[in-house]
């Protein structure tokens, strides 16, 4: 690493400091992205540069709480910056201060990739598409001269390759071919694999299989309107879909019962901060909860910090495919505008995103992050059997939903952070999109790496495996982690302390050192894990203040030991690690488990997740932590699967347990309840459920009887 400069207070802006924003997490608007990239526009003149990422570097904890809860000055706005520049190896990366308009630090970074951005995908195809010894190559697949813009690419990164390193700024192509420009591609990949240099935009290498596969002449499988007419249609029914699928709408007429200042929710009790960044995506900060005037403390970041998708082929080059895909592509570059009724339904509120482009100026994504409330069902309900159940009460809530969608090449990731009134939060993870796909021949044994999903497609096992980081401050700033267990009696059958046999208990061990938190689920013990405040105990049961972590879709990484995956993804080998959080000197403190720059990194030396494990004996309890959870599942595609996915639904949940007093959702109103002395009298009690003025139905099918 070569350090270029410190405080270089000559690199300036011509122009003054944009105009702050309210509050100091708030992204970077468009204005203080153009303002930072004239900064180092200005400091790197004479230099051919490229702009990869201007994000906001958030405040040291210390000092945004300084200015949130004791009145101290406002923090510093910091940008961070990463630029490629021509004939560089690596990347130039810095720090600009934009209220004093002054280029802080920077420094050349050798043995580095920056992550990829959109520009970077769209580009290779156009370099594939260019290449004399690509087209010969599609001819020997059995394409016609002349026939290259029938030729697409997913560019990948080429995750690690021991024959270049991170020397050079590679994508690997994997290779498509389309009859029509409306098809899907992914019906007829093609047997070969291009690698791409991008800062030479042009194509080094070709790897090529021992056997040969020409492109299959199958129709392709399709899935836009006209291909399912094509498909289903008929002439009763031309269209082809089918005709029972009336619309469903969401009204709130008298409007949402979230409230925002700025990027600052306020929702039943819950308070906090959402941001977005262009690599984590939405990040949920500074969350408090309103216990009956009390402002009590919950998390101070919350965010979805990395993940690694390993596919199961041994066959080379299929081992190369592991996307890290928020460090190397990033949720926040790869995010949907997202469209009212569809991606989303009901009454919305949106947030734009704002990235800079390959020029330094703003580019915007509409919509990128949605909000909006839905029913949540019951939150409580109980009758008295005594009076026939008319002695009841029943309480309904609201659940509030802030999501996102990014695609990461062929792959959708529909992320929903679910919030419930009770004090739950729940993170829903919808997989869509369509499977990566490799060509096999007729005749071929695809052994038990993937499955035939199509005549000549085989789609590969893979993982979807996320990393959750989680920074409590239940009730202050020293807090603990550990496991719970539910576990028999140890006591057997007619022994004095169990003698029927009957008896089990949670088994709680509290992680003391960072070792003790490198944990796995357990099935056979219903395990979840708790994050405590031990100085905050309930009046009550005299246990700490918790936040229990419900996560049971907890696939095991299956790379073997010394793998490449398990090298470039060291958290992923286990379900928990909890470390000591510091503040770094611009308030970077241990966010990204496989590193900061994951690019084209071999996983070897210490970094991220292995740097801040070291020795494993650092102390994790009643001090200051941060909990990361591994979460996802395992994925054996099957014909269902294609030619585009159905959503497939994993979630977890943090659930508040001796943080309230008593069932915190006692104070929403009711939407029925009549108690037995209402009852006996023959009084209504409470109802809201609008059954008098229902005029649409009984059970669905016009009985008006319920309505009388």
């Amino acid at each position: 690493m070569e350090r270029l400069a410190q405080l270089a207070l000559h690199a300036t802006s011509s122009v003054g400091a944009p105009p702050p924003p309210a509050h100091p997490l708030d992204p970077l608007s468009p204005q203080e992205i153009r303002s930072v990239s004239s900064i180092v526009k200005n400091n790197y003149a004479g230099k051919t540069i490229n702009f990869n990422t201007i994000t906001l570097r958030e405040p040291m904890k210390k000092a945004y709480y300084n200015w949130k809860e004791k009145n101290g000055p406002r923090p510093p706005r910091i940008a961070y910056f990463v630029i490629v520049a021509n004939g560089d190896a690596g990347v130039h990366e810095g720090i600009v201060d934009i209220s004093a308009q002054q280029l802080v630090e920077f420094q050349h970074t050798t043995g580095v990739q920056p992550i990829l951005t959109p520009y970077d995908l769209q580009v290779t195809e156009e370099i594939i598409r260019n290449d004399p010894e690509v087209r010969r190559q599609c001819e020997i697949s059995g394409l016609p001269p002349n026939s290259m813009h029938m030729i697409y690419c997913d560019a990948w990164t080429i995750g690690y390759d021991e024959r270049w390193g991170a020397d050079r700024r590679l994508q690997q192509a994997l290779m498509y071919y389309r009859s029509d420009e409306d098809d899907s591609h992914y019906s007829h990949p093609l047997d070969f694999c291009p690698i791409v240099d991008m800062n030479a935009k042009k194509v080094i290498f070709i790897d090529i299989p021992q056997r040969r596969r020409k492109i299959p002449l199958n129709k392709h499988s399709s899935f836009h309107p006209k291909h399912i007419a094509e498909k289903f249609g008929t002439r009763e029914n031309p269209s082809g879909f089918r005709n029972d699928n009336f619309p469903i709408n969401i009204t709130q007429p008298e409007g949402v019962s979230f409230s925002l200042d700025g990027n600052v929710m306020s929702w039943s009790n819950f308070n906090f901060h959402i941001g977005f960044n262009y690599r984590e995506g939405i990040v949920l900060s500074d969350m408090t909860w309103s216990d009956h005037g009390r402002v009590r403390p919950l998390f101070h970041r919350i965010s979805l910090c990395e993940m690694v998708v390993p596919y199961g082929c041994p066959d080379f080059p299929h081992q190369r495919k592991h996307a890290l895909d928020i460090g190397e592509y990033g949720a926040g570059n790869c995010t949907n505008p997202l469209t009212l009724g569809c991606d989303c339904k009901g009454v919305i509120h949106y947030i734009d995103a704002h990235f800079t482009d390959k020029n330094g100026d703003a580019s915007t994504v509409k919509n990128a992050i949605c909000i909006h409330e839905e029913d949540d069902g019951l939150l409580f309900k109980h009758s008295d059997f005594r009076d026939d159940f008319q002695t009841t009460v029943t309480t309904r809530g609201k659940k509030l939903i802030i999501s996102q969608i990014f695609t990461a090449a062929n792959y959708e990731y529909c992320l929903y952070w679910i919030f419930r009134q009770d004090g739950t939060i729940k993170l829903e993870v919808r997989l869509t999109g369509i499977l990566n796909t490799f060509v096999c021949a007729d005749d071929e044994d695809i052994g038990p790496w993937g499955t035939k999903v199509y005549p000549n497609v085989n789609a590969h096992n893979h993982q979807h495996l996320f990393s959750l980081r989680l920074h409590p401050r239940l009730d202050g700033d020293n807090n603990s982690a550990g496991t719970s267990d539910a576990k028999p009696s140890a006591y057997p059958t007619g022994s004095k302390e169990n003698k029927y046999g009957n008896a089990f208990y949670c088994e709680k061990t509290v992680f003391n050192k960072v070792k003790d938190s490198i944990t796995n689920f357990e099935g056979k013990t219903a395990r979840t894990w708790d994050i405590f405040n031990p100085n905050s105990l309930h009046k009550y049961s005299g246990k700490p203040a918790t936040y229990k972590l419900v996560s049971t879709f907890c696939s095991p990484l299956l790379a073997q030991e010394g793998s490449l995956v398990r090298k470039r993804a060291p958290w992923a080998a286990n379900s928990t690690q909890v470390i000591p959080y510091s503040d770094d000197a611009y308030g970077y403190g241990k966010l990204y488990p496989s590193g900061d720059h994951v690019c084209q990194w071999s996983g070897e030396g210490s970094r991220g997740m292995r740097e801040w494990i070291g020795d494993g004996e650092a102390n994790v309890n009643n001090t200051d932590i941060v909990f990361f959870h591994t979460f996802g599942i395992t994925h054996f595609p099957a014909p269902e699967d294609f030619p585009v996915m159905p959503t497939e639904i994993f979630d977890l949940q943090l659930r508040p347990r001796n943080l309230h007093a008593e069932n915190p959702v006692l104070d929403v109103k009711p939407s029925y309840a009549r108690t037995t002395s209402e009852v006996k009298k023959g009084l209504s009690g409470v109802d809201t459920c609008s059954l008098n003025t229902d005029k649409t139905s009984r059970l669905a099918f016009g009985d008006k009887s319920c309505c009388k």
